[in-house]
């Protein structure tokens, strides 16, 4: 239990294809003659004791081969305090966070260790602690990286909660994304310390609030960054970095739809790369939807890779 292991299993024989599967994940549970593995992915696999055929543990899941190395939890505490809540209370190695449901990331747990309770229990807490806030309860889990949560996953499907959102945490070299662009100004950008309006009229979310400008502007060092518009319209692009020790985080990362592929996204984040590098940063990550294909294709091309992915569970 709690392992990564390798399961081979009998197909159904009136099926077509292979006449076996093979799944790699870690291992759940095991009750009632069912296995349920996690994978990678996130997604959990039922498989019926009577269809196995083989089973091994096999290593955790190797250290990336390029890029930097980090663990779950370091990138954890790194990702959050780039994108703080308004308010936050302790459960234990637990922590909620609020912000008016400004996003999920700084409106839901973040489960970092034992919340000093049952897990039904500490459930419990959390749905009156944001029903008194008006917001409805998210845990947000990780799988897919040595440390990870499969086994929280899995209790929290059991115990009725929806998975509504996955999306992958990326790592890369910095320097790199620095010599894509030109220094800032030449190609252009313009660095700030804050987002001005010009700023806020590219950012795509509705309804920018006091305390939506409280969560942007929070973390250890904040930049943000601006192409012009043309005729002094909405930008042209913005983006945002959160530089943290050896880390820079990249967020918010949005073009005007008719200019895209023109390489705007990147000259906005080879000039924030430059100002984190000149503040000492190494590294850097960045958090990207599953299905955000136009994205991925752009951060692998600088050199990012998907380091786990992360996942918001709701309660119903």
């Amino acid at each position: 239990m709690g392992k990564r292991v390798s399961v081979r299993c009998l197909n159904d024989p009136a099926a077509p294809g292979e006449k076996f599967t093979d799944t790699v994940g870690v291992l759940a549970s095991w009750d009632n003659g069912v296995l349920l593995i996690t994978r990678k992915s996130g997604e959990t696999v039922r498989i019926a004791e009577s269809s196995l055929v083989a089973g091994k543990l096999v290593p955790a899941a190797p250290a990336r081969r390029r890029g930097p190395s980090a663990s779950y939890q370091e990138l954890a505490q790194v990702a959050t305090r780039a994108w703080r809540p308004v308010e936050s209370e302790r459960l234990g190695g637990w922590e909620l966070r609020a912000a008016s449901g400004f996003t999920r990331r700084a409106n839901s747990v973040l489960p970092l260790g034992d919340p000093g309770m049952p897990l039904p229990d500490a459930l419990d807490v959390v749905r009156r602690w944001y029903g008194d806030r008006g917001l409805p309860a998210y845990v947000q889990t990780a799988t897919g990286a040595e440390g990870t949560q499969e086994l929280l996953c899995a209790e929290l499907e059991r115990l009725g909660w929806v998975r509504e959102v996955t999306a992958e945490l990326w790592v890369g070299a910095l320097a790199p994304v620095a010599d894509l662009g030109e220094p800032a100004e030449v190609s252009g950008v313009v660095p700030a310390r804050e987002a001005d309006e010009a700023w806020l009229a590219r950012y795509q979310r509705k309804g920018v609030s006091e305390v939506a400008l409280k969560v942007l502007g929070s973390g250890p060092s904040v930049w943000f960054a601006t192409v012009p518009g043309a005729g002094g319209g909405a930008p042209a692009a913005i983006g945002r970095c959160v530089v943290d020790g050896r880390w820079a985080g990249f967020a918010a990362v949005e073009v005007d739809p008719a200019l895209r592929r023109q390489g705007l996204a990147t000259r906005v984040m080879a000039a924030l790369a430059r100002r984190a590098l000149d503040e000492g940063a190494s590294a850097a990550w960045l958090q990207v939807e599953a299905e955000n294909a136009g994205a991925r294709e752009m951060y692998a091309g600088m050199g990012f890779g998907a380091h786990h992915a992360y996942h918001h569970y709701r309660s119903v």
